[in-house]
């Protein structure tokens, strides 16, 4: 497909720094062989849009028999999305759903009011020595569909639209942007994209959202004449017209947002409501582990152990 923005590309140096609402320098946390950077929330900053949870994993090399086994655990009013650049997953979840993920797919679950999931590197990845790198991502639910049924849906790289032009590639994982819609059913208002520059590669970020952000993947982009580099997450003014350019190396990003819900959210463990009472109702029914009788139940094929409470 042709790069057909539809909007005015423009210079980087069109705004002012103060364009840049919030930046985002993500914490790190070692997890035992890989790393994580989660870059939301943050303390300034609970959500772009309706994303309110954004992780990168790794990158990371592990040895033959090693993998990652993320154990059932629980959610509760969000949308969990799954994006690989190098390795696999093996999603399982109560509502039946058995799909391994590979790299430029798309794993969407809808939590709703709730469901349950695992995720382990395949058995097939851990016959010999093995990647990780990708973004793990929630999206809050508007409030209308907080107590909706969960489903699944997972999207082959094929599937989801690319635009390019230019030394630009952009594979729309989520929502609308830039003309173009992606499969996966949405909530609200929403886009979600990864982004490749070239060189001196420039992408005007979308208008017709109201919420916009960029996540740094790797090398580095100029903004109204400030260099980023990689791991930080910039928010944008809404209104401004942005565009940003890539560096001498090129840049990898991620680009999301959407419109912003109708109030905050409440997050505790894996949960997100828009009340405390919605929260401690999963917690109380997690504790219970009532599997199959009230809103959770555990995957199909990894019923053997989960993840409890925490105290």
């Amino acid at each position: 497909m042709s790069w057909n923005p539809g909007i005015e590309p423009g210079c980087p140096d069109a705004v002012g720094a103060d364009a840049i609402e919030t930046l985002i320098v993500p914490r790190a946390r070692d997890l035992g062989g890989f790393e994580v950077r989660r870059a939301l929330p943050a303390p300034k900053r609970q959500m772009v849009g309706p994303f309110i949870f954004f992780d990168q994993a790794g990158p990371a090399e592990l040895l033959t028999g090693q993998g990652v086994d993320v154990r059932p655990h629980p959610h509760v009013g969000l949308g969990t999305v799954t994006y690989l650049f190098r390795g696999d997953f093996h999603h399982r979840d109560s509502t039946g759903a058995d799909q391994i993920i590979r790299p430029g797919a798309l794993n969407w679950m809808v939590a709703g009011r709730g469901v349950t999931h695992s995720e382990r590197t395949s058995a097939a990845a851990r016959t010999g020595p093995n990647s990780l790198f990708g973004i793990q991502t929630w999206l809050a639910l508007p409030d209308s569909h907080e107590d909706m049924a969960p489903l699944f849906e997972h999207y082959g790289k094929d599937t989801l639209p690319v635009i390019e032009d230019r030394g630009v590639s952009v594979r729309l994982i989520l929502g609308t942007a830039y003309g173009e819609t992606a499969p996966a059913r949405m909530l609200s208002e929403t886009f979600y994209a990864d982004v490749t520059l070239a060189p001196g590669g420039r992408l005007p970020m979308p208008d017709d959202h109201e919420d916009r952000g960029i996540y740094i993947v790797d090398g580095s982009i100029s903004v109204a004449g400030q260099d980023y580099a990689a791991a930080q997450m910039m928010v944008f003014r809404p209104g401004d017209p942005i565009t940003v350019a890539a560096g001498e190396r090129g840049a990898r990003l991620m680009i999301l947002g959407g419109a912003t819900l109708g109030g905050p959210r409440y997050i505790w463990w894996n949960f997100v409501a828009s009340s405390k009472e919605r929260i401690e109702a999963a917690k109380a029914e997690w504790r219970a582990e009532n599997w199959g009788v009230g809103r959770f139940d555990l995957p199909v094929d990894d019923r053997d152990e989960h993840i409890p409470l925490p105290d």
